[in-house]
């Protein structure tokens, strides 16, 4: 009797005693945020839109940079593709990693939405860049410049490079992308102008930010459309590509060719005349932004209100303001890159 009063009091203090170790607070998760932080720094992620792209990468150096200077570990990643569904693949393994936050460049606004609802659930903060998501999936948007600024001054270019006359097309990047389709939307309203009725934009085709199909869809614009005066690639690997179709075509000066490229990848085109100029901003800097944006919200300095302020390292001061039903960053204007200057900028990045 005294053998089995004596094996159930052990058994009752073991319990006990399992019991104590495994209880939580109410509402706290068995897998938090930074749970897996054992020496103490902090994990930001970084998703972009897919591999192979130079600005995507410098995005992601800046990124890196910034938040290695804060002491933290940063972790790259992008998928082969840019697709949603690769990018939501990602969002889950990061959130099984429990880093602290994940910045997107997201190759769609609203499909990844249940993905960062549920890293949100989980204590990440969640923030984009460059491509932005649904005020709804994320904290705040780090933008590169005033969306308006860049679709009209696009057009404004491509303007005086044609005469203010002639058929134009503009060879984007995915379909899905918000910032590409923002930047169009502001294009189509600047063409508005009546200033503009002798322009005709004969279509928009997109090349998946892959150089092989945008290589394709300028051919494809070129055979379609034989009068084609000039061509807007808002993005760095469609007018790099659109600049090597034509100069192996030898249509330098009968096509023009204006957009957002890389210094490295357009000096080429810029000093042989293909293109006259074109514009950007430094990705670098976005990234770099991006990175002292998402420690700021983890260490909670700011929540991602209009209004709030926080120094982002060398770039200094830095204001969220409001971005229709949610909150953004601004970088700053876009920079206009041409023969006298794309020589100091083309080994910068």
């Amino acid at each position: 009797m005294k053998k089995w009063v004596s094996t159930l009091l052990t058994a009752v203090m073991v319990m006990s005693l399992l019991a104590a170790c495994s209880t939580k607070a109410p509402g706290e998760s068995s897998a938090s945020a930074g749970d897996g932080n054992k020496d103490g720094k902090k994990k930001h992620a970084i998703i972009f839109k897919n591999t192979g792209n130079p600005y995507g990468e410098k995005m992601m150096e800046g990124f890196k940079n910034a938040v290695e200077e804060q002491g933290n570990e940063a972790i790259l990643k992008a998928p082969d593709q840019p697709t949603a569904e690769a990018q939501i693949q990602m969002i889950e393994e990061l959130i099984s990693q429990k880093v602290d936050s994940i910045s997107v460049a997201a190759n769609d606004e609203d499909a990844l939405q249940p993905a960062l609802k549920k890293a949100m659930n989980a204590g990440i903060q969640v923030l984009s860049l460059d491509s932005a998501l649904n005020p709804a999936s994320r904290k705040v948007h780090v933008n590169q410049a005033d969306p308006e600024r860049i679709g009209r001054t696009l057009i404004q270019g491509v303007a005086e490079m044609i005469g203010n006359e002639g058929q134009i097309a503009i060879l984007s990047a995915t379909s899905q992308a918000s910032n590409q389709n923002i930047w169009i939307e502001w294009m189509k309203k600047e063409l508005e102008d009546p200033k503009y009725s002798s322009i005709e934009l004969v279509k928009v085709a997109y090349g998946d930010d892959l150089r092989d199909k945008s290589v394709s869809e300028t051919e494809a614009l070129l055979k379609s459309y034989p009068d084609l005066k000039g061509i807007i690639a808002p993005t760095t690997v469609g007018i790099a590509a659109a600049g090597k179709v034509l100069t192996d075509k030898g249509l330098k000066g009968k096509v023009q060719l204006t957009g957002l490229g890389l210094p490295s990848e357009m000096a080429e085109y810029i000093q042989s005349g293909v293109s006259q100029w074109m514009y950007l901003w430094n990705p670098i800097d976005v990234g770099y932004m991006t990175g002292y944006t998402a420690d700021a919200l983890v260490k909670g300095d700011i929540t991602g209100a209009v209004g709030n302020k926080f120094t982002a390292g060398e770039l200094g001061e830095k204001e969220i303001v409001a971005d229709g039903e949610g909150t953004q960053i601004m970088l700053g204007d876009p920079f206009k890159f041409d023969a006298s200057n794309i020589a100091e900028w083309k080994d910068v990045y």
